[in-house]
Order: C-alpha cells, then sequence, then structure tokens
C-alpha cells in the first residue's frame, strides 16, 4: 500500500493529466461503465460533525475502485486542524485490496479543477482570451489553472465578496501563474464591467443568489457553475439558464437532484427538461452535440461525481508507482 501526500501527488501527476482522466471518468459514468452509489452520512452530534463515504467504480479497461471519506467538523478550527478532512481510499479493482491512501483534500481540488478544464476545453470558443473568476474559496487555484492549461488567456478578473481577499488571491495567482501562462490575474470591484468583456466565466460559490447579472454575459461566452450544490444554491443567473443554447451537467441525475441553479428554473417553468442537452461524458462519446457556433452562449453545471475521485486516484498511484515516490507500507 503506498501513503501519497499532497506534495507528492503534486511531483508526479499535473492538471493536464487530471483534464485528461476526467475526460476518462465522465465517459464511462456516462456510457454505463461507472457504479456510484449514494453516499453515505454519519452524523456525529457529541462532536458536531459529519463523516460521509463515497464509494466508486468505474469498469472498462483502465479500471478504478475506491471511496472517499470527507468529514466536517466546524470545532476543529479551535483545535488547529482541519474543519473538512478528506481521504481517499484506492482499492486494487482486480483483487479489492487497499491499494493507497491518499491526500482526499487536494484529491478533490484537482479533480473539481479538472472538471471545469474539460468542460472549458470542450465548450468554449478556442479564440478565448478573457475570463471571470467568482469565489476566491478552496476550490478557486485548481479552477483558474484549469482554465489557464485549456486557453490561451491573456486576463483573468477575479471577483470576491470580500474585496481584500479577491485582492490577496490575484496577488498570490500572480506570483504562481502569471509568468508560466504570460497571464494578467486582476481583482475587480467593477464586476458587470468583466462579466462583459469576458469570453468564459467561472463561478465557485456556494451563493444562495446569482454571482453576476445575465444581461451582462455576451454573446459567444462559455459559463461554469461549480460551487453550488444544493438545492438552496443559486449561483446561475435563471435568466441564463433560460438564455443558454446549450446547458450541459457532468451528471444529469446529480445536478437535478441538487443544483437549486438548474433545478428551479425547471420547476418554475423557465425552461423544460428538454432544454438540458445532456452530460459532458456524452458530449465526449458523440452521443450529443456541443457549442455548434461561435456566437452561442454555452453553460456547464457540475456537482461532482464518486467515478471523478476513483479515477484520478488510480491515475495518482500509477504514476507515483512508475516514480517511485511516496511511502510504501505493509499492514
Amino acid at each position: 500500500m503506498r501513503i501519497l501526500t499532497k506534495k507528492d501527488v503534486q511531483a508526479v501527476y499535473t492538471m493536464k493529466d487530471a483534464i485528461a482522466d476526467d475526460k476518462i471518468a465522465l465517459a464511462a459514468y456516462s456510457k454505463g461503465d461507472a457504479t456510484v452509489p449514494l453516499r453515505t452520512n454519519i452524523d456525529v452530534q457529541a462532536e458536531r460533525g459529519q463523516s460521509l463515504y463515497m464509494p466508486g467504480y468505474a469498469a472498462g479497461t483502465q479500471p478504478a475502485l475506491g471511496v472517499k471519506i470527507v468529514s466536517v467538523y466546524p470545532d476543529n478550527i479551535d483545535k488547529g486542524l482541519p474543519s473538512v478532512p478528506a481521504t481517499m481510499v484506492s482499492l486494487d479493482p482486480k483483487t479489492g485490496i487497499v491499494s493507497a491512501i491518499i491526500d482526499g483534500t487536494y484529491l478533490t481540488q484537482l479533480r473539481t479543477g479538472a472538471l471545469q478544464g474539460a468542460a472549458t476545453d470542450l465548450l468554449a470558443n478556442p479564440d478565448a482570451k478573457v475570463a471571470t473568476l467568482i469565489g476566491t474559496g478552496g476550490q478557486a487555484p485548481t479552477q483558474l489553472e484549469a482554465m489557464l492549461n485549456v486557453r490561451q488567456l491573456t486576463c483573468v478578473y477575479v471577483s470576491d465578496i470580500d474585496h481584500d481577499r479577491a485582492a490577496k488571491f490575484a496577488q498570490d495567482m500572480t506570483e504562481r501563474f502569471g509568468k508560466q501562462f504570460n497571464v494578467d490575474i486582476l481583482p475587480v470591484n467593477d464586476l458587470s464591467k468583466a462579466i462583459r468583456a469576458s469570453d468564459i466565466i467561472t463561478s465557485v460559490t456556494t451563493s444562495k443568489q446569482a454571482t453576476f447579472d445575465a444581461a451582462d454575459v455576451q454573446p459567444g461566452t462559455h459559463v461554469n457553475g461549480i460551487g453550488a450544490y444544493t438545492p438552496q444554491m443559486h449561483e446561475i443567473p435563471a435568466e441564463l439558464v433560460q438564455r443558454a443554447d446549450k446547458v450541459i451537467f457532468d451528471t444529469m441525475d446529480g445536478v437535478l437532484a441538487e443544483a437549486g441553479d438548474m433545478i428551479t428554473p425547471l420547476k418554475e417553468g423557465l425552461v423544460t427538461k428538454a432544454h438540458y442537452a445532456g452530460e459532458l461524458g456524452q458530449l465526449i462519446n458523440g452521443k450529443i452535440k456541443g457549442r455548434q457556433r461561435h456566437d452561442q452562449v454555452t453553460l456547464f453545471k457540475a456537482v461532482g461525481t464518486a467515478v471523478l475521485d476513483v479515477v484520478v486516484a488510480e491515475k495518482i498511484l500509477q504514476a507515483a508507482e512508475k516514480q517511485r515516490v511516496g511511502t510504501s507500507v505493509e499492514l
């Protein structure tokens, strides 16, 4: 069994790797080659905590099996511990024996960024140059990194309800990615102006109301909704959902069960289910069409799925074994 820390993962596995592997995972899911049971939630009332277990299996020529364990313990902050610790346990799909324990927090950030990167790669106009990133929380760095990996962006605007945090994030990301990708990363106070100038918009928030004005979105724009994951959350404007020429999800069942910004327009009659074109995996498999004209507005909505975790974890393990990175232990 191999134990892999965040640094171990970063040493052997890149965002480009994750984007490619997310596409493999989504294609398997949409083809019916994945098993993703409902997550199990254990309420630990005595400690004001919850522990969630998310298993998954991808079949086919590149099988992957595992379970991600994520706990939510708000009081951990007072103890100097992570409030949302996460661990990925990978199993050998041929034997069922545990093959790796991987930092689940970074794995989640990586595969979620890559999920948006896969969608942006497949749906955004090839000549996209300007992007806006809304939200600067824990998922934001990999969301930015993914956009930079799939399009030659010259400028990325950054917005957050906390302007100081947006400025600090822009500064940190400029140091990290500015020279590597030859891109300007700028905090903005006028979000409407940034949206109007953008070819790509990525919102990664848990907002219960729209994070931008649909009227500011220009023809040809690609929009990603990555943060909102409950029926009460609505980071994408309902007017944009209605207006979009193409609306594609990571998983149809997951989004229509969890994402308020897609559930509400359906319930209120702004759109019919037929307005939702299908899954990104179906696009990858050639079963549905994506962008067909330069002036179309495309929209991708994701809530995540365990098949991404197990496939990316298996690929990380393979890379680590090949490069002899990580700590090997015998149980």
